[in-house]
């Protein structure tokens, strides 16, 4: 079996028999509960092997909630504490509170709530799990940015959001950067290189150009989110650095894996019973 990856801020651990990765900037606060989780450890078979978290992409739908249900027992929580979202690769984001909270809130990217009890959960693959926390005002968030959402500054849209709904100060909020498809990978066509001449100055320094193709490049999605959360005031901001291409053992991957294989989860909360 190959080693954990290596990663900047993450740490990996065993979770009975889930390998997962801990923010270690968060371990500091033991109310918050959260976790990065890798495809190991489930019950789904290839080529969504194993621990398959998208209900979306072919898989046996009683496979994923039994995998669903593990990872929320890895966390001692219960799926029905949690709340996701239909991604649709935009910059929108939802406040969840005890109020207006469903299993699934509808369309958006981003989540965010100040309520104990409520546990932020979504699907990845490729695009940028960014996660959220503010210990001063003890409020969490969750993003998914592909790089349409990258685009769109779905990173600054949730900065926003959380100091709009909830009075974070930009300068306490610890911001995470998961996994995702990395520069070394993620090869991109016109289409990409023209929305980040709109959405970055000095655009260029995100690409990486080589193969002789003025119309392609590799795209630094990393890089992108992390110059979004630092103009939105985001002093704390962690790289993991792990690429979800370069390590198909430990995460899935669309792009290396031609479409076909399955979602790894991000959940974030703080402890508490929500009313």
């Amino acid at each position: 079996m190959r080693l954990p990856a290596v990663a900047q801020g993450v740490n990996p651990v065993r979770v009975q028999n889930l390998l997962l990765y801990r923010i270690v900037a968060f371990e500091a606060y033991p109310n918050l509960r959260h976790a990065i989780f890798t495809r190991q450890g489930g019950y789904s078979q290839s080529p969504f092997a194993s621990l398959n978290l998208g209900l979306s992409v072919g898989d046996d739908p009683e496979t994923v909630n039994k995998n669903y249900e593990q990872v929320c027992g890895a966390l001692d929580i219960s799926p029905d504490q949690t709340v996701s979202c239909h991604l649709i690769h935009s910059a929108d984001v939802l406040t969840v509170d005890s109020a207006n909270r469903r299993r699934v809130m509808g369309q958006a990217d981003g989540l965010i709530t100040a309520t104990p009890g409520i546990y932020l959960s979504m699907r990845f693959g490729d695009c940028t799990p960014l996660i959220f926390f503010d210990p001063a005002r003890g409020a969490v968030g969750l993003t998914h940015a592909g790089w349409r959402g990258t685009m769109q500054n779905a990173a600054g849209a949730t900065v926003r959001a959380m100091i709009q709904e909830f009075d974070c100060r930009a300068g306490d909020i610890i911001a995470v950067i998961g996994p995702a498809i990395g520069p070394c990978c993620y090869e991109v066509g016109p289409e990409v290189i023209d929305a980040a001449a709109t959405a970055f100055s000095h655009s260029a320094s995100l690409f990486v150009r080589g193969n002789g193709r003025a119309d392609r490049a590799h795209f630094n999605m990393w890089e992108a989110n992390r110059r979004q959360l630092a103009a939105a005031g985001v002093e704390q901001i962690i790289q993991s650095e792990l690429c979800t291409a370069c390590r198909t053992d430990q995460f899935f991957s669309h792009r290396a894996e031609q479409g076909r294989t399955g979602r790894f989860g991000v959940i974030i909360g703080l402890q508490g019973n929500a009313v």
